[in-house]
């Protein structure tokens, strides 16, 4: 059985920390792969004005994962109900990929409120979590901290400001463009 992580996210837009992350978890927990499942919409952020087009993401993702191995781009909950509840994205994919485990991997800012998650008992008796650290919050796994955020890059794109480093280098023009107004 094939196991995979599922890193759940706006990827609004996928940066280095994500990357890295990814790859971290990969490589330590003894997954095959880690599917970045980028959300169409997070039911805790309804009203995040800032969410660029869900294709564009996925566009910005899959450009920034090239050559990544066993780390990919997934638009799994574009075709699902919205809002994108955990849940539910689990549920199918367990139906879709019988010869799949999956394990979810989650911050440790989500994790302090994970009881909000809708079913979120049902996640924690049927799945694998992964908790990573995240700003001020602990993980149950130890990788590095990543000290950048999407919001401080599309910041920086708003403030004509250099994002060398932030994202991968093969995408900055796409984050310039997309998130410049």
């Amino acid at each position: 059985m094939r196991k995979i992580g599922i890193f759940g996210g706006s990827f609004n837009p996928i940066h280095v920390g994500h990357i890295a992350l990814a790859k971290a978890v990969l490589e330590r927990c003894g997954l095959d792969e880690v599917w970045l499942m980028v959300s169409p919409q997070n039911p805790l952020k309804r009203n995040d004005s800032d969410l660029l087009d869900d294709g564009l993401r996925l566009e910005m993702a899959q450009k920034a994962l090239e050559g990544v191995e066993g780390v990919k781009a997934c638009d799994y909950e574009f075709q699902l109900p919205k809002p994108s509840y955990t849940w539910n994205t689990l549920q199918h994919l367990t139906t879709e990929y019988p010869d799949c485990s999956f394990t979810l991997l989650i911050g440790g800012d989500n994790w302090a409120h994970f009881e909000r998650w809708r079913h979120w008992k049902d996640i924690l008796r049927e799945y694998d979590v992964i908790v990573y650290p995240r700003n001020q919050y602990l993980g149950t796994i130890d990788v590095p901290l990543f000290p950048v955020s999407s919001t401080e890059i599309r910041q920086k794109v708003r403030n004509n400001e250099d994002i060398s480093g932030m994202v991968p280098e093969n995408i900055v023009p796409l984050v310039e463009k997309y998130y410049r107004r």
